[in-house]
């Protein structure tokens, strides 16, 4: 009996054009000053590329969630030294669905869904649109749990 030996897999990220991103729209249409998402950049960590914004204008932070460690390092390397993103790194997420995220910029503040959403550079009609949905949500022991960190 043989046993091919298997090739370890490369964790790796690609930087790929931020329209190219499949959540480019969503933020384009969410965000208060969208010319921040000219330096975004689209990263494809596994399959599919999602966006990274940038710091700048109102958006002091940002953050991009990944699916385990080696996959987050080589996110903040692919972002380490791009306009926007400052100090890009890996900590623990808060979100039941999401296990780490790679942050940037400030600290993000833990008050409330407005503080945070001001803080993501969100429009304050994104904002509110989106208190207004989960005013609508009943609350389960899931929907108790901290939310991505902007939910929005």
């Amino acid at each position: 009996m043989t046993t091919a030996a298997r090739t370890p897999t490369l964790l790796t990220a690609t930087a790929l054009p931020a329209a190219e991103a499949y959540d480019y729209d969503y933020y384009r249409a969410r965000l208060a000053h969208p010319c921040v998402l000219e330096q975004s950049v689209a990263v494809r960590a596994l399959r599919m590329p999602f966006l990274a914004v940038p710091a700048g204008g109102p958006r002091r932070g940002g953050y991009f969630p990944v699916h385990n460690m080696l996959i987050g390092l080589a996110v903040c390397d692919l972002l380490e030294g791009r306009p926007g993103f400052i100090q890009p790194r890996l900590r623990w997420s808060l979100d039941r669905d999401v296990c780490l995220l790679v942050e940037w910029g400030d600290a993000p503040p833990a008050e409330d869904d407005v503080a945070r959403g001001r803080f993501y550079g969100y429009s304050d009609t994104a904002i509110s649109k989106f208190l207004r949905s989960t005013a609508r949500r009943p609350t389960t022991p899931s929907s108790t749990s901290p939310r991505s960190p902007a939910g929005l």
